[in-house]
């Protein structure tokens, strides 16, 4: 089976930074691309970043320029650096690994989220 396990959340001061990182473990077949997801309170999860298997990157808007996302495939694990924190970047930030499932699709596993509390 394969797990994912968000961690590096925490609460931090308006304009600090925090590093996420988002392992995964088990047996995983080949990548489709991973992306980092948040949600706040009272609204919809939305994207944040994802990096895809031919390592093309989108950010979102809110966050370009501020937000870092990166992988290390040998640790197999994704990281979210986050500079230059707002309040409004306070969430339960997801981690999403997608892999090859078959010839044409892909299966999708989330982790429970970490929280990110920004302060001001």
């Amino acid at each position: 089976q394969v797990q994912v396990v968000e961690s590096g959340g925490g609460s931090v001061q308006a304009g600090g930074s925090v590093k996420l990182a988002c392992t995964i473990s088990g047996v995983v077949s080949s990548s489709c691309g991973m992306a980092w997801y948040r949600q706040a309170p009272g609204k919809e999860r939305e994207l944040v970043s994802s990096i895809r298997s031919d390592g093309i990157i989108n950010y979102a808007d809110s966050v370009k320029g501020r937000f870092t996302i990166s992988q290390d495939n040998a640790k197999k694990t994704l990281y979210l650096q986050m500079n230059s924190l707002k309040s409004e970047d306070t969430a339960v930030y997801y981690c999403k690994a997608s892999t090859k499932w078959g010839y044409n699709s892909c299966r999708d596993y989330w982790g429970q989220g970490t929280q990110v509390t920004v302060s001001s």
